[in-house]
């Protein structure tokens, strides 16, 4: 996935990372249960996607179908992230991170990222 997926499209998204093929009449009820959105709203949105080839239409009933996943899209936002502020640079992003850390991290996750920078060596 190459093109940027902005916040509208990654509530649909998340529908459908969640509860997995949908129709769009079922993502417009869900989507105006949880954001307030009307039917033209959603539809506009998974237009928007479709076109993106982000997820596609299947018949019969308008199902929506997810051709990316959750890991695909972080991944992507990710890289996108070090290029655009930290000048590809993983350890001007975690010193930014650590920078604005208010409380101390826990052990636990101290551990997880001491292994995926093991992992990395």
């Amino acid at each position: 996935m190459e093109q940027k997926l902005f916040d509208s499209e990654l509530k649909v998204m998340e529908q459908l990372w969640r509860e997995g093929d949908l129709t769009a009449g079922a993502l417009a009820k869900i989507l105006a249960d949880e954001t307030g959105w009307n039917r033209n709203t959603t539809y506009t949105v998974i237009k928007k996607l479709i076109g993106k080839q982000v997820i596609e239409r299947r018949e019969p009933g308008f199902l929506c179908h997810a051709l990316i996943s959750k890991d695909e899209v972080r991944q992507q936002e990710a890289k996108s992230l070090l290029e655009k502020l930290f000048d590809g640079s993983p350890s001007l992003l975690f010193s930014a991170f650590m920078g604005g850390q208010q409380e101390p991290l826990p052990p636990e996750e101290v551990d997880r990222l001491r292994a995926l920078v093991d992992q990395l060596k």
